[in-house]
């Protein structure tokens, strides 16, 4: 195999081509149309992040994106500058920003323009491409066009390229497969979720009629505390102790904070049953309304309630039914006296229309292994994306060579 040579940026593009500055409709993505700045991240082009063009800039519009080019962020954010996308297909009517630059091969024979993409975007070369950037605004970077066409790259050759890329394509197509198909598992428990909490669907062998009941008529309802913060000994212990930050995992496994039993008896933070329905009454941004249900044993504060498991409901039904409800608790906090907070009193008279218990736990069931599924789907796709950061940092530093079709 081939040794890789070392090249400059210019030696395998065709130079750097920009685009100007037009004036544009931001919201109307009618073509012919400008491209943002953003619409170029984690390797790609996302054409759908369009401006269209006023009729009065149409004529100074120019560079269009074409097939099998990319795209490069020559001024942006000092964490944005630098980024790079591959262009898949000819976009008519979508022309560059003065902000950005389109980039071709210099002979289609000797690069390929995909494992460019891949190779400036990667570890220490896209480190070496957002440093070449000047300015004196730490807002904004800019990069000179002669320092990048002239930055010095380890080469392999042209077969070598075209079978690290497709490697490494084949794991994008993998992430974006995983990408739809939870979204679409999502999606789809959104409306089994909707059917099933408001009884418009009956699973099969149920057919008691359903009760609105208020919280407070069929579950203890409670808040906690914070230990003193000034005695060491109510912290660093062996209970989980829980604020609304965690509450945004829904299925509360796990948690950052950890207080004594002491702290525990000399406070409010009571230790809690799993299984615990959880209630962010306070918190920045969407906190507030949000609901989440304990897996284990745990204490809160006091920014949280808690609705503690009872006989008389299934607290996965009930996790569900308050989880699709947040507007509707956003809307109760805002109303209270205008204090934008939840209590224990606006928790205790909601009412929930209620099946009978055997019938909570089917749905609370259903939903589970709705859930279980997407999660498990979701670690699947978070080890294929280590998989292929490992598979990057091999392939495009040349620590793994790959042979060609030809060699084989």
């Amino acid at each position: 195999m081939s040794a890789w040579t070392e090249r400059k940026v210019g030696d395998l593009i065709d130079g750097l081509a920009a685009g100007v500055s037009v004036r544009s409709r931001d919201g109307d993505r009618t073509r012919p149309a400008v491209l943002k700045t953003s619409a170029i991240s984690g390797g790609a082009v996302h054409f759908s992040e369009v401006k269209a063009i006023t009729t009065a800039d149409l004529h100074r519009a120019r560079c269009e994106p074409t097939r099998d080019s990319i795209i490069i962020s020559r001024m942006n954010t000092p964490n944005l500058v630098g980024a790079v996308g591959y262009v898949e297909s000819d976009e008519h009517g979508v022309f560059l920003p003065d902000r950005l630059w389109l980039a071709r091969p210099r002979n289609a024979n000797l690069t390929d323009m995909r494992w460019l993409n891949y190779r400036l975007g990667f570890g220490e070369v896209a480190s070496r491409v957002r440093e070449l950037a000047t300015g004196t605004s730490s807002s904004m970077k800019n990069i000179p066009k002669g320092r990048l066409l002239e930055l010095k790259l380890l080469v392999p050759e042209f077969s070598e390229q075209r079978s690290i890329a497709s490697t490494l394509l084949a794991a994008d197509n993998l992430i974006a497969s995983l990408d739809r198909l939870i979204e679409k598992k999502r999606l789809v428990k959104l409306g089994v979720m909707q059917a099933l909490l408001d009884g418009r669907t009956r699973l099969p062998g149920h057919t008691e009629p359903w009760t609105f009941r208020r919280i407070g008529d069929f579950a203890a309802v409670t808040t906690g505390g914070t230990p003193s913060t000034r005695v060491r000994s109510y912290w660093g212990g062996g209970i989980r102790w829980m604020n609304s930050g965690d509450i945004h995992k829904k299925r509360v496994h796990e948690v950052g904070g950890r207080i004594t039993e002491e702290g525990v008896r000399n406070s409010n933070a009571r230790a809690l049953p799993r299984k615990s329905v959880l209630m962010a009454l306070v918190g920045q941004g969407k906190t507030r309304g949000t609901v989440a249900v304990s897996q284990v044993e745990l204490a809160i504060n006091q920014s949280m309630a808690a609705i503690l498991p009872s006989s008389q409901h299934d607290p996965d039904f009930l996790f569900y039914n308050l989880d699709s409800r947040y507007d509707e608790l956003r809307g109760e906090s805002a109303g209270d006296g205008g204090r934008g907070v939840l209590n224990l009193r606006i928790i205790r008279n909601l009412e929930v229309l209620m099946p009978s218990l055997k019938e909570q736990r089917a749905i609370g069931g259903v939903l589970c292994d709705a859930d279980a599924e997407i999660v498990a789907l979701e670690r699947r796709l978070a080890s294929v994306r280590n998989i292929k950061r490992g598979m990057m940092q091999e392939l495009l530093t040349g620590r793994t060579r790959l042979m060609s079709e030809a060699a084989i």
